[in-house]
């Protein structure tokens, strides 16, 4: 590197190609929410516009990914049943190889092979005289991942010493001053070169793509950054985010610029000219070949199980005959309402569940009380045109409610502040130490409730309930209607209707939010439902609803629920006093049935239902329980049809079930909602879970009892450093003896025309993307009948073949 260069070039700019291929990079990146934000997103989101096979080839090359698991698994899989004969015949049919089952099943095992090397201090490692203490890869991941700790902290540290700055310039300045780093990297003299460094980061960019001349730079920028990848997901989920609200963020670029920034320093370091030479001959070669081998094993496990919800989906169960339900319920898509559904439906003949996104269709976010920055209550997907606060029943009591939380929660602050403060943190263990052994005591013997979302004591929260800021009844006539239709709920509806969202109640879980809601952007659902319930019961806006042709029964009321999907209990939000036992004792007893049914998976089996209930409310005050529940765990389908299309079947918490009913939407709005909003909502849940089990190293977060919470809530170390890490723990996929997820590409159902579909992905890029490269697999079931078309993707279009399905579901 040379210093006098870089001042005798002024304001320098990456040639036109360099800015495509750094730009093309920075796309590759999917974006990361925060910790009390945690959505499950698809990581290798910026690759779906390749065929999945081929993205998993190029990223494999670009940082050794396993986008399948290994053939031993499979083997395992097919020894359990759960792959057939049958269904390895067809997917060696389907991919046209010539291979007869059982000389496949002879090919010897082949591992997948080293990735190549393409970031420079992957060569210095190899390089003679290297190799003392620390990689120097390990070093430079480190190094950056305690900068960016620092620089992007909201609140964990007690100052941070680059407000103000870029997160290149902070950088610079800071690890100039690092004289540890020549101990850790071996090179002495090395912060003197990082502090020749130039100023700006785009300057930084050329003048180092100048000087490394990368063969390929596209593949070369985007390795960079997915060795940084838990970070750099992290700087993709600002844009994203400010992008939703009309701005930019540049973070990603200067991240990029740091790791860059590191290359060309080592690389000049070691002045081995031989050396770069070859790192760019390996960077201008083709991804190698992988063996296709796992993707026959993983389209036959498809397969199989397609095969037996094939078998059901072929039939419908008519719905009771009784005039009117006694009770209806709308739950979320997610796949654990599906349990719980059941066990409703069976407590009465006539009542009816049916399936929506959580978020119920309202664009909101929610202000807490005593908050200062709103939280969004919808998918990560979109952005809230609506605000929600809590209020009391004056406007007295809201204002005495609000100014007395404020306060509370800035004495608990402060509190916060001073214990752990360089003076105060003595002075506390000291002065009150002893004074925590109660806790202590009572956090070990699991006796501290999960706390309130929004930080409020429960008496606090009796006297709140969430409303619309700002909107008048036309308004919210116009939004209950468009959800009704959504919907598709029957015409005459029950006299209690519950909107039930989900949540999940755990103590000691960074990532509990991931076990909340998705469609809610990892916050429970009862916001959403209180506040629809409260539009659907007011008087004025059925009137208005009644002049748009939409006419509620006059008996009817909506009562929001949430369902905790640890404990399976059932609560009611501003219930009436009077006419609820019924619906009560089939509450309860539905929670009864979805808990035994869960509990062999969680060790729970042979327990009375008083017992299981108390081991559960247990298991979510445990602050040691690393697996409080099972989430969405093993899901692999997304059912959207009417309710009587799978009515009679077990689908044992695999599926999301959306209620959609055909007839109803002549013009296809709501299909094409469902399969742009809801279908790429579960797809990415469905493909975290997938990444996360066969590559957890890459694209989850491994061990949760090794993580700590980094920057307040931005994400997990695993450890004291490096990457940030992204995506889900082990314990939320493997017992501890077994995995709990078997890694399945969502399968799409659909009760309605194939070309009515088809026509949807013509205008829909994105979505035509998935089903085209095999991210999902896609079928329609023809409407009133039962014949079952699957979406095979050609060069020439896509075409629709009838599914051949045989009773027992393996055909």
């Amino acid at each position: 590197m040379n210093a006098a260069l870089i001042a005798e070039t002024p304001n320098p700019v990456l040639e036109p190609a360099l800015a495509q291929a750094l730009d093309a990079a920075l796309q590759r990146i999917a974006p990361v929410w925060p910790l009390d934000r945690f959505i499950a997103v698809n990581p290798w989101w910026g690759f779906t516009q390749q065929p999945l096979p081929e993205a998993a080839r190029r990223l494999h090359g670009l940082n050794g990914t396993l986008a399948t698991w290994s053939s031993a698994e499979y083997r395992a899989v097919l020894s359990r049943g759960e792959i057939t004969r049958q269904s390895l015949a067809e997917a060696l049919r389907r991919r046209g190889w010539p291979d007869e089952v059982e000389a496949f099943l002879a090919r010897p095992d082949a591992a997948p092979a080293a990735p190549p090397r393409l970031r420079l201090t992957d060569w210095l490692e190899s390089a003679p005289g290297e190799g003392k203490g620390l990689s120097l890869t390990a070093v430079v991941i480190h190094a950056i991942g305690q900068h960016c700790a620092s620089w992007f902290d909201q609140g964990q540290a007690l100052w941070r010493p680059a407000a103000g700055e870029g997160l290149y310039a902070a950088w610079k300045r800071i690890t100039a001053h690092d004289h540890g780093l020549s101990l850790l990297t071996g090179i002495p003299g090395i912060t003197a070169r990082l502090a020749a460094l130039p100023d700006d980061p785009e300057r930084l960019l050329a003048e180092a793509c100048r000087a490394l001349r990368p063969g390929a730079p596209e593949r070369y920028f985007t390795a960079l950054l997915l060795s940084v990848n838990g970070w750099a997901g992290w700087c993709a989920g600002l844009a994203w985010r400010a992008r939703q609200q009309g701005g930019t963020d540049d973070s990603l670029r200067q991240l990029l610029a740091v790791r860059l920034a590191w290359d060309w320093v080592l690389a000049d370091l070691a002045g081995d000219d031989a050396l770069r030479a070859a790192w760019r001959r390996t960077l201008a070669e083709d991804d190698a070949a992988l063996d296709d081998t796992p993707w026959i094993w993983q389209e036959a496990l498809e397969i199989a199980w397609q095969a037996d919800v094939n078998a059901g989906l072929a039939r419908v169960e008519p719905v009771s005959d009784a005039a009117r339900p006694p009770l209806e319920a709308v739950f979320c898509i997610d796949v654990r309402s599906e349990p719980l559904r059941r066990a409703l439906e069976a407590q009465h003949p006539g009542i009816r569940t049916h399936g929506f996104a959580g978020f119920f269709g309202l664009p909101i976010d929610y202000l807490p009380p005593g908050g200062d920055v709103a939280r969004p209550q919808l998918p990560g997907l979109l952005a809230p045109a609506l605000r929600v606060t809590a209020i009391a029943d004056s406007q007295a009591r809201t204002a005495g409610l609000r100014d007395g939380i404020r306060g509370r929660l800035a004495r608990e602050r402060s509190w916060q502040d001073y214990r752990t403060s360089a003076g105060g943190g003595f002075g506390f263990v000291e002065a009150l130490g002893l004074g925590y052994l109660w806790k202590l005591v009572r956090d070990t013997l699991g006796g501290s409730a999960p706390e309130h979302p929004d930080g409020l004591t429960a008496a606090e929260a009796a006297q709140l309930h969430p409303v619309l800021e700002g909107v008048s009844l036309d308004q919210a006539a116009d939004l209950a209607a468009a959800v009704l239709a959504a919907m598709s709920l029957p015409r005459a509806l029950a006299p209690w209707v519950l909107l039930t969202g989900h949540g999940s109640g755990t103590v000691n879980n960074p990532h509990a939010a991931g076990l909340d809601c998705g469609a809610c952007c990892g916050q429970t659902g009862e916001v959403n439902a209180r506040v629809l319930a409260s539009i659907l019961n007011d008087p004025g806006v059925r009137e208005r609803l009644a002049a748009r042709g939409v006419s509620l029964p006059a008996d009817t009321r909506f009562i929001a629920a949430l369902h905790d999907t640890v404990t399976d209990e059932i609560t009611l939000y501003d219930p009436p006093n009077d006419g609820l036992q019924s619906v009560r004792g089939w509450l309860a007893a539905a929670s009864a049935q979805t808990r035994h049914e869960r509990a062999p998976a969680l060790g729970l089996a042979d327990c009375d239902d008083a017992a299981l209930a108390a081991l559960l409310r247990w298991r979510s005050r445990d602050w040691s329980e690393v697996r409080p529940e099972w989430g969405l765990a093993n899901n692999a389908g997304f059912i959207a049809a009417p309710r009587e299309r799978t009515r009679h079947l077990d689908l044992h918490g695999r599926c999301f079930l959306h209620d959609y009913d055909v007839s109803r939407d002549p013009e296809h709005k709501v299909l094409e909602l469902i399969l742009t909003a809801p279908v790429v909502v579960a797809h990415w849940i469905n493909l975290q879970y997938y990444a996360s089990t066969v590559d957890n190293r890459r694209w989850g977060s491994g061990d949760k009892v090794l993580h700590n919470i980094v920057g307040g809530n931005i994400g997990v170390f695993e450890g004291n450093g490096g990457d940030l890490r992204t995506g889900l723990p082990l314990q939320c996929l493997h017992d501890g003896q077994c995995w709990r997820h078997t890694p399945l590409r969502l399968t799409v159902w659909v009760e309605a025309p194939c070309e009515a579909v088809e026509a949807i992905l013509v205008r829909h890029e994105t979505v035509r993307a998935l089903a085209d490269g095999g991210w999902l697999h896609l079928a329609c079931i023809a409407p009133g009948g039962g014949r079952i078309f699957r979406r095979v993707p050609g060069k020439d279009g896509a075409d629709w073949r009838p599914v051949v399905v045989a009773e027992g579901g393996r055909s």
